[in-house]
């Protein structure tokens, strides 16, 4: 691997067969947004994009949590062409362009990461860094331009970038991108939860989230085994999943979480679930074979060493300079694997379980026991069971009250301090004005999110009076965590 500077920007390159391929990668993604401005990162991308003019060669951008890519690939002078000009454009960034782009977001509907891995962060981090995941946010229609502005300065600018290229830098390369200096990554994001729970989510099948070291080879081999066991379980033994995934999200140096995620043929979501949580449990009591481990060691020495895999290898060393991580060539990750024990890799699982945690779909009882014994506890949002006795009591209306005995239940009572909500079946939600990450308003109405993914509708159509409450909740949260419901999805 080779390394250059040009305009301030680092270039790593490797040659490769094919034609130039190149990436210029951000150290910036959802994961650096809040819930107000979330989808930020992805419209300056899409802004940027529209002003290159129309290109007969592969080209793209991307964003997921944690960093946004403008990638080509085509003959030397069209890659200069078009690195040149996305650096143009997130220099001077066409911000008349913001409805329409916005509504392409709307069309597109993507998300920075998968249904179990985007919930299961949310569940660790809450709605905060890595756990924006699981959330759409206000809508990119009301993104402001001042956002937009904010996160150019602050995140799209030659200190916070590094070009990887399949080849030595063509002739004529140019990155005009103002200076600015790189966000400081050494902390870790903290944690909102570091217990085992299980919770359900609209996800397809299950999720298994392991807190850890991500760097830790042990804890990498021993994820790989426990795929491979699932895929053999549920797939191949008894055609329960088609697809059993996992992959790595990175909280802060060498801090994150290992993944796992299957899903379920309808109706067997409660089987796959078990599965899922017993051979992970299996592994960490019984660990793995020197067999298991070395066939895992041979495919991830396949995939490193083809030839295809330079523009990965080279990205995964530009991520590593961009936040601080000690970039490990194949021969070093090898070696590293090669030392790794089975007993090292059932550790690394049985130590992971600690803080395990478990996403299901909707309707599925994870009725589990921790490896101790004892039950896998449900996650709830408010461990109390009766509503505060200090603040202002709402009620559905007198005809809901009348016609559905679930809607003499429910309350939603508003003190000096914050929100609460009872659901008809009994449950409990609460969010402290000082922990607000948003609030929508729906005409007369409100929705108050929290950080720790609880929210409470304040709506007329669910409580009857509702002005005290509405007022109470204005005067409480900062103008700037306020927006409109967009115009370009229905509530829901």
């Amino acid at each position: 691997m080779n390394h250059e500077v040009i305009d301030g920007i680092p270039v790593l390159w490797a040659p490769a067969p094919g034609p130039l391929e190149a990436a210029l990668v951000f150290g910036c993604g959802a994961r650096d947004e809040t819930f107000r401005t979330l989808g930020v990162t992805h419209l300056v991308e899409h802004l940027a994009m529209s002003t290159l003019p129309r290109l007969h060669h592969d080209h793209n951008a991307s964003v997921d949590l944690t960093v946004t890519e403008f990638t080509c690939s085509g003959r030397p002078e069209q890659v200069v062409e078009y690195l040149a000009g996305v650096c143009a454009a997130l220099g001077d960034l066409p911000l008349d362009r913001i409805d329409q782009e916005a509504g392409v977001l709307a069309a597109e509907g993507g998300r920075a990461a998968d249904p179990q891995t985007a919930e299961l962060l949310s569940h660790r981090y809450g709605v905060q860094g890595l756990g924006l995941a699981s959330y759409s946010g206000p809508g990119a229609d009301r993104i402001t331009v001042e956002a937009v502005r904010d996160a150019a300065a602050r995140h799209f600018h030659a200190g916070n970038a590094v070009l990887v290229l399949t080849g030595p830098p063509p002739e004529g390369l140019r990155l005009p991108l103002p200076a600015g200096t790189r966000p400081d990554r050494s902390t870790a994001q903290p944690v909102l939860l570091d217990t085992p729970s299980w919770r359900e989510e609209d996800v397809p099948g299950p999720g298994l989230a392991l807190h850890g070291d991500v760097n830790d080879f042990a804890l990498f081999l021993a994820v790989k085994v426990l795929v491979h066991r699932l895929r053999e379980t549920a797939r191949h033994r008894h055609g329960l999943s088609y697809d059993v995934s996992e992959g790595a999200a990175l909280a802060g140096r060498s801090s994150g979480e290992r993944v796992i995620g299957l899903d379920a043929r309808e109706g067997q979501e409660q089987r796959v679930t078990e599965l899922l949580w017993e051979e992970a449990l299996r592994l960490a009591r019984e660990g793995v074979t020197e067999e298991e481990l070395a066939e895992e060691r041979e495919g991830l020495r396949e995939i490193w060493t083809d030839p295809r895999a330079v523009v990965h290898e080279l990205s995964h060393a530009a991520a590593a300079l961009l936040f601080g991580e000690e970039y490990q060539d194949v021969a070093a990750r090898t070696a590293a694997l090669a030392a790794v024990t089975p007993e090292q890799a059932r550790q690394a699982v049985a130590d992971a379980l600690r803080t395990a945690l478990l996403v299901v779909p909707c309707d599925v009882e994870a009725a589990l026991v921790q490896p101790d014994g004892s039950p896998l506890p449900r996650h709830r949002c408010v461990a109390h069971t009766e509503l505060p006795s200090d603040g202002q009591v709402f009620r559905p209306g007198l005809a809901d009250r009348l016609r559905f005995s679930a809607a003499r239940r429910a309350r939603l009572v508003v003190t000096g301090t914050g929100v609460w909500a009872r659901e008809p079946d009994g449950a409990l939600h609460h969010v402290p004005f000082d922990e607000v990450v948003a609030v929508e308003v729906r005409g007369p109405g409100r929705v108050v999110f929290g950080r720790d993914t609880c929210f409470v509708p304040v709506l007329p159509d669910l409580f009857a009076g509702l002005g005290p409450a509405v007022r109470a909740i204005d005067a409480a949260v900062p103008a700037e965590l306020v927006y409109h419901a967009s115009a370009l999805r229905p509530a829901d």
